[in-house]
């Protein structure tokens, strides 16, 4: 999804980096959610014991639409917080995502490709050098980075979340020591598949278990996870990024509807 309007003093297309969720992608979350979907007549009975107003009072005797939303805040395209990952961070609380300076959120955005990263060996700071390299930028403090797998291409299919290839502790740490402070992934997850990690685990290597995500137990970041679309940005580079989560008191992460402010003149 994309739309073209003038928007700070210049025209802007805006490409919508956020999954849909709905009951139809339910059924292969880890963390399942559901959506109850009460239409204009559903609401009458609420009208007359709130209001003690039945359908006769409203127009063609309907009232309102309105939808019930079970889920879990790391439902769809959502930001974690650094209190997701450990209840503190470099010895001081965790912030949790009402905490987040907006900051963090609002920045100029570059998209990492790693599709050709390996699933089990993950996306090292090796790769992310290169590919910076590649694309010719130079990271900023604030920089918001986008990291492109195409596992997003598969949301809502079994098995989606065991397809990407995750950040290993090396690469988040040295994007974290740029000055990046939000980190996003169009995947189910920024580490490697639960799948890869509990194997090894088991085999002796409780290291790597949920690397990316621990390292924020020593330095604060955000991740945004469940990102889609990133292979409809022109270029990877020059355009602003806006990630901002619900206000929810004292959560570990809220739902986000991130997206992509490109210049209308770019190429």
């Amino acid at each position: 999804m994309a739309e073209a309007f003038a928007f700070g003093g210049r025209r802007v297309r805006v490409i919508d980096l956020s999954q849909r969720l709905s009951n139809a992608t339910s059924p292969f979350e880890p963390l399942p959610h559901t959506i109850e979907y009460l239409d204009h007549r559903d609401s009458i009975a609420t009208s007359e014991s709130m209001l003690g107003l039945g359908a006769d009072h409203w127009r063609e005797g309907l009232v309102w639409a309105v939808e019930r939303v079970t889920l879990s805040t790391h439902s769809g395209t959502h930001v974690d917080a650094p209190y997701h990952y450990h209840p503190t961070s470099g010895g001081q609380p965790a912030r949790r995502i009402d905490e987040v300076p907006f900051r963090w959120l609002m920045g100029d955005g570059v998209v990492l490709d790693m599709r050709h990263c390996d699933r089990v060996e993950g996306i090292r700071e090796h790769h992310v050098r290169a590919e910076l390299d590649r694309i010719a930028y130079e990271l900023k403090p604030y920089d918001i980075v986008l990291v492109r797998t195409d596992a997003s291409r598969h949301f809502g299919e079994p098995g989606y979340e065991m397809r990407h290839p995750g950040l290993r502790r090396d690469a988040t740490a040295w994007l974290v020591e740029q000055g990046v402070r939000l980190i996003g992934i169009d995947a189910w997850g920024i580490d490697r598949a639960f799948d890869l990690m509990a194997a090894e685990a088991r085999a002796g290597d409780d290291e790597q278990l949920w690397e990316s995500h621990k390292f924020g137990a020593e330095h604060e970041y955000c991740q945004i996870e469940k990102l889609s679309n990133l292979d409809a940005l022109p270029f990877p580079h020059g355009f602003q990024v806006l990630a901002l989560p619900i206000h929810l008191e004292r959560a570990s992460a809220a739902w986000a509807r991130v997206v992509a402010l490109v210049a209308d003149d770019a190429p």
